[in-house]
């Protein structure tokens, strides 16, 4: 077993900013996503862009065209005085400062840096509020009692909308090499992992039990984002909302291990997927989350269906290499 030194470098992010996915179809894209319950606006040249918003307002992603589905870039917030202290570490870590993606409007890109990360990943740092939330965001359901229903008519469902985005997962060639990298340049702290096989990671400033997870491939690949919302009941209603939308694919409902949250993935057009998410652990800001490494058969789901095949496959690896995620 290798065993990786804990990172306590000066200065950390503190949250997603945003993410930007290349797409082979922005219409295909367009309909995916507003089905999933994210509001979609066209921008960019000839609006051939879209920015995602979940209910909170803020633009949590970007997608823009290409031939085909990948990372185009990852951006991170930080606190103001902390830019230049991980500026400094990122490059203590080996990483190179390199050009903003050539899609980033001068305007959007006064303050803050760009580096690639051991995977190749383009990644982003900048000033920013902090859009990791402050503690637990679920709600309980209701509890029935004589006089109140615990549920309501199926005909009285709302159309679910995430609330905002709680984190990512790539595949990665090297899950401990991205794992050390993480920590010693941006200060991302582990969460829990398996063998060399899967790691979440957390932000010190108080962030959900992963804000960024990495899971073992044969290359680097987009895997999904995970969008939050109130409670395991709205993770059902969002799953019946794909399915009547026409997107059946997927993996759930069920409940995982490591970061305890409810959830239900939903495959998009490309083979990778978006998840509904409720109740996921939090790490308050300067907790000492104890982490832990769990055999692959007891890490992933507490409870739920069979993981399908389709789930582990890495669509941006070479023709038929699938990723490698723990069974159980």
């Amino acid at each position: 077993m290798v065993e990786l030194p804990i990172a306590r470098p000066d200065a950390s992010v503190h949250s997603i900013d945003h993410y930007a996915l290349y797409v082979p179809s922005i219409p295909e894209a367009e309909r995916f996503f507003s089905a999933f319950g994210l509001d979609v606006s066209h921008c960019g040249q000839h609006a051939q862009e879209l920015e995602l918003r979940a209910a909170d307002g803020w633009r949590w992603a970007r997608v823009l065209p290409s031939s085909s589905k990948s990372l185009a870039y990852l951006s991170f917030g930080c606190f103001d005085g902390d830019l230049e202290p991980i500026r400094c570490q990122v490059a203590a870590a080996g990483a190179r400062l390199v050009a903003p993606h050539p899609s980033v409007l001068p305007e959007e890109n006064v303050v803050g840096f760009w580096f690639n990360d051991p995977d190749g990943n383009l990644v982003q740092v900048k000033p920013g509020p902090k859009t990791s939330p402050q503690g637990k965001t679920s709600t309980l359901l209701p509890i029935g009692t004589p006089d109140a229903r615990g549920s309501h008519p199926r005909s009285a469902a709302k159309i679910v909308r995430p609330q905002r985005l709680s984190h990512v997962l790539l595949f990665s060639p090297n899950v401990l090499r991205a794992l050390d990298f993480y920590g010693k340049a941006l200060g991302l702290r582990l969460s829990d992992r398996s063998l060399d096989v899967i790691a979440f990671t957390h932000a010190p400033h108080g962030s959900d039990h992963h804000l960024v997870a990495f899971a073992k491939s044969t290359a680097r690949g987009w895997h999904h984002a995970a969008w939050d919302v109130p409670n395991v009941n709205t993770v059902g209603l969002g799953a019946s909302q794909m399915a009547a939308a026409g997107y059946t694919e997927g993996w759930g409902t069920g409940r995982h291990v490591l970061g305890s949250n409810y959830f239900h993935y939903v495959q998009d057009p490309w083979g990778s997927f978006c998840e509904y998410s409720a109740d996921i652990d939090f790490v308050s800001a300067g907790y000492e989350w104890p982490a832990g490494d769990f055999a692959p058969e007891d890490s992933l789901y507490l409870w739920g269906p069979s993981l399908p095949g389709n789930f582990i496959h890495n669509t941006e690896a070479p023709a038929d290499v699938a990723g490698v995620v723990p069974e159980g």
